[in-house]
């Protein structure tokens, strides 16, 4: 499975029944969670996110919007007996706030916590299923957004071709791996002769917040899916640009220009009390969006 869960999905202040920023990445056997606003664990127990299987935390920037649920969820974490290990990613001074915060409460966690700051872009996680690196985006305090990648699976064994050459079923791993096969005689069996390519990794970037940004549109250059904040309507480019946030045509356009599969929207101003007019203006630019609604969970698709 490779899906992301929408446990929050307005702006600064909660309302309407809309909550903070916070978003739930499951990727095979492997949760991980992007940005942790105020009310993340409530959420996730309505929504029956297990948060004891949370691994790694990816925090975008430091406005409370996107950060005061996470040392609940940490102290949390420590209350209910939790040993494996938890890794934290943010910006420098998150790794002080949370020391502070546990100093105060006199609070021993039961489990190791691996702090890695977010100081410049490229990779973070290299897991044997999947990677998480990150990029820039452009916000009034330093901020990144993040892109989980697939890794691509094994090449599969066509059956019906491979029993026609004397490869020995003990290589079939390694025809897998890509290799070729040579005979006892010094003959080459082409790789692409007994086997066939799987299907290509796929990809989920969220842009963290951040006002209109060509650049962002080649960070996240043909990913399968992309979240990308909208804050506010299309007439409102001068409030947008003023917040350093962005428009619904504006988050579209990026979508446009890096030819992602599927653009989904989010972090609503709480001015607005109903969004379905958020859906409508992206859809003006890029047809195949939806709204990042709480609660749902959007698989990632394979290209077409």
């Amino acid at each position: 499975m490779f899906g992301v869960t929408i446990l929050g999905n307005n702006s600064a202040v909660p309302a309407y029944n809309r909550h903070p920023t916070a978003q739930i990445v499951t990727i095979h056997d492997q949760l991980l969670l992007i940005d942790c606003g105020e009310g993340t664990q409530m959420q996730m127990a309505r929504y029956k996110i297990r948060r004891s299987k949370i691994r790694y935390i990816f925090i975008s920037h430091l406005h409370g919007d996107h950060y005061f649920g996470l040392i609940g969820l940490i102290a949390s974490l420590a209350l209910i007996g939790r040993e494996d290990s938890l890794h934290v990613f943010g910006p420098p001074l998150l790794k002080e706030m949370i020391d502070l915060q546990l100093k105060a409460a006199d609070t021993m966690l039961p489990f190791p916590l691996y702090f890695s700051p977010l100081v410049s872009d490229g990779l973070l996680v290299d897991e044997k299923k999947f990677t998480v690196e990150c990029f820039s985006t452009y916000h009034r305090v330093e901020c990144k957004g993040f892109i989980v990648r697939e890794k691509r699976k094994l090449r599969k064994i066509n059956k019906l071709e491979v029993l026609k050459y004397p490869i020995p079923a003990i290589f079939y791993e390694r025809l897998k791996d890509g290799e070729d096969y040579t005979t006892k005689d010094g003959d080459i069996i082409k790789n692409e002769w007994v086997t066939m390519p799987s299907a290509a990794g796929r990809s989920y970037a969220y842009s963290g917040d951040t006002l209109y940004d060509h650049q962002i549109a080649g960070y996240v250059k043909g990913v399968n899916l992309l979240y990308h904040e909208t804050t506010y309507l299309k007439t409102m480019t001068e409030n947008a640009k003023k917040r350093f946030h962005s428009t619904t045509h504006q988050a579209a356009t990026i979508a446009l220009e890096a030819g992602v599969g599927k653009l989904i929207i989010g972090h609503f101003s709480s001015k607005y009390e109903n969004i379905d007019v958020f859906l409508e203006e992206v859809k003006e630019v890029f047809e195949n969006s939806d709204l990042a609604i709480e609660g749902v969970t959007y698989m990632i698709p394979f290209a077409k």
